[in-house]
């Protein structure tokens, strides 16, 4: 296999300075603070991590010491990512809305001394850890509000001030640490999301991520000053790639917004070039369009709903060049103007060149949604242990039902079972302290087992069926792939989250979650009053409402001759939301499946034994961390089978 050519700039120090070298006061990272957008140049973010690392020396951070750092996405904290890099050390990014329990593993897997907390939320959490993990021994805290009171903690002004005298007293310390770094060394340790159990300290080299960042940047022709909005996960490999790693090996412009509540607002103000969602964003944007046209007069809602069905016929074919008749480019181009622009700006994506989804399945219905409004949306399939990039989508051969050809300097295999290998440039070094994982997962000639079961297709394209360990077959052998049919359901603004069951059972039958604010917004217009959530969820209107739809989805199984036996005989509306702080989905909002089918066993046999109800008792968490119980009947509902298509003659 090819490997990319050796660069003195093989580590995201020596990136770091040579951006500060050759693009000195261009736009780095900017910040939203109060209302307003402070921006900060190569020069200074270069200076600001080295002082914060000169900083971490004086504290006693040693090469090979771990830094975990955990906050909403900020420049400072980018820079520590780099500042503890130009020492020889280990960043690891956590999730911040990791309970402290979730934490501690982490903290402790990874044998970390140093923290980095954002503010006083995360801070509160990391002196909880300290108390049981006695390893842990210096928290640096980045926001002051609410810490005036405690003790025994370092601000990062304090760090950095620290960094500065060092640097004066030996002004060749820190060029000199950076020096000693290699591209093979340890850049980063992500931790996986831990769907099937414990996660896992994935090792990656700044060879592994730099060379895949570099060669994904070219493959999309991203340039200097392209602008990304970095509002994901700093703990999820993809805005480490995105926001880090191309950022530094591109010369992109990085924008973290004020806070979640905001990054709509910012998305518009900043319009990026360069975007990635999750399937979870980019259902979220679709059910609050659709909540805002049901709100509409009857024009606009006419209008909408004649553009958008003429745009998802077209609007594709226009984005990759290929031929379209006169008449329906012209009406697209009405729907231009009046719609699908205006459209595009609300969503704040009207100068996008290159946007990208992945981390899980996503429906082609959604899918087909952006690119129909002229959004350059592909797809990628990666993983955490192949610093992301594993095939992407080429310009103007994007097909909606797979997820692109290999990747550059990236080979495939699929195995006799349906599961899919791959080899390239950034497959990850190991996972920490975990051999036997190592081993299982990486085969000794570099070859990755990725867990998803797919095919190539004859146009090389990689089509993903589900994860090979949840493809399944009903009794009668009709092939069962839970993820191809929630995704088909999550389409509809009314359902957030849905779960299917049915892997050697007689039918197919799903859990779901209805979208409380779609839902409530049509409850309102059906003059139903609710007080909460499992009100709403229980109410017989409603369940009529899903059950319609359940039923559109039976019918577009109906019409795909490989999962036409796989139609949802049963359902349920949860009282409840699935949540991450209860276990039932990971940080990245994974369904952790077998533990929700575990949690929810009587609601599972309800389904399955004729039961029209059953009952529930189950414990949930408050976003303030307080416990509390979901008790009562819930509904079981059955949905007819929808005929398969038979061809004519």
């Amino acid at each position: 296999m090819p490997q990319a050519a050796a660069t003195s700039d093989d580590t995201f120090p020596r990136l770091l300075a040579r951006n500060a070298r050759e693009r000195g006061g261009k736009p780095a990272y900017r910040e939203k603070e109060y209302g307003i957008w402070q921006t900060h140049s190569w020069a200074d973010s270069d200076a600001q991590a080295r002082d914060f690392a000169a900083g971490l020396a004086a504290l006693g951070f040693k090469r090979g010491d771990k830094l975990i750092i955990v906050g909403d996405n900020r420049p400072r904290l980018y820079w520590a990512i780099c500042a503890a890099q130009m020492l020889g050390g280990i960043p690891v990014p956590v999730y911040q809305d990791a309970v402290a329990s979730e934490m501690a593993y982490v903290v402790e897997n990874a044998e970390a001394r140093f923290a980095l907390g954002e503010d006083q939320e995360q801070v509160d959490k990391l002196l909880e850890i300290r108390a049981t993990v006695p390893a842990l021994q210096t928290i640096i805290y980045d926001d002051p509000r609410g810490l005036r009171e405690y003790t025994d903690l370092v601000s990062y002004a304090d760090a950095q001030a620290k960094g500065r005298a060092l640097r004066q007293e030996k002004p060749g310390f820190l060029d000199a640490e950076i020096a000693q770094g290699k591209g093979a060394d340890p850049s980063i340790m992500l931790y996986t999301s831990g769907t099937t159990g414990r996660p896992k300290g994935v090792v990656l080299s700044y060879d592994n991520l730099r060379v895949t960042a570099q060669n994904a940047a070219d493959f999309d022709g991203l340039v200097e000053g392209d602008e990304i909005l970095s509002y994901l996960p700093m703990a999820w490999v993809g805005d480490h790639i995105f926001s880090y790693a191309q950022g530094l090996s591109v010369g992109l412009t990085v924008n973290c917004p004020e806070s979640a509540a905001t990054v709509m607002t910012d998305l518009r103000e900043i319009g990026p070039t360069y975007y990635f969602a999750p399937p979870r964003i980019l259902e979220n944007l679709i059910t609050t369009v659709m909540i805002r046209m049901e709100d509409a007069g009857r024009l606009k809602r006419s209008m909408f709903r004649y553009f958008m069905a003429l745009s998802q016929r077209i609007g594709g074919a226009l984005l990759d060049g290929k031929a379209v008749g006169i008449g329906e480019r012209l009406m697209y181009r009405l729907g231009e103007l009046l719609v699908i622009g205006p459209l595009r700006n609300t969503l704040g994506l009207s100068r996008v060149r290159v946007a990208y989804t992945a981390g899980e399945a996503v429906g082609p219905d959604i899918f087909n949604f952006y690119r129909s409004l002229g959004i350059n949306m592909k797809q990628l399939y990666g993983q955490t242990e192949a610093s992301v990039f594993v095939t992407m989508h080429p310009n103007g051969d994007v097909r909606l039902e797979t997820v692109g050809k290999p990747a550059p300097q990236v080979e495939i295999k699929v195995n006799d079972n349906g599961e899919i290998m791959f080899r390239s440039p950034g497959v990850f070094l190991e996972y920490f302290k975990n051999p036997a994982a190592t081993a299982e997962t990486k085969t000794p000639d570099g070859w990755v087992h990725s867990g998803d079961a797919g095919y190539l297709d004859e146009a090389g394209h990689l089509r993903i069926i589900d994860r090979a360990k949840d493809v399944g077959k009903l009794r009668d052998g009709t092939l069962f792939a839970p993820k191809f049919i929630e995704n088909k359901l999550k389409f509809f603004p009314h359902i957030n989250e849905a779960v299917a069951f049915g892997d050697n059972r007689g039918f197919v039958s799903a859990f779901i979650n209805i979208d409380l604010v779609a839902v409530g917004n049509w409850a309102e217009k059906q003059d139903i009053a609710y007080a909460s959530y499992q009100e709403l969820a229980s109410h017989p209107k409603v369940h009529g409402l899903i059950a319609e739809e359940v039923a559109q989805v039976n019918r577009d199984l109906a019409a795909d001759p490989k999962m036409a036996g796989a139609q949802i005989k049963r359902f349920l509306v949860l009282p409840k939301l699935l949540d991450a702080d209860d276990g039932e989905l990971t940080r990245t909002r994974k369904v952790r499946r077998g533990f929700i089918a575990e949690r929810y066993g009587a609601l599972l046999k309800a389904l399955y034994d004729g039961s029209k109800a059953a009952h529930i008792r189950t414990e949930v968490t408050f976003e303030d961390g307080r416990k509390g119980v979901v008790e009562g009947d819930v509904a079981i509902l059955d949905v007819p089978a929808a005929e398969p298509l038979r061809k004519a003659g």
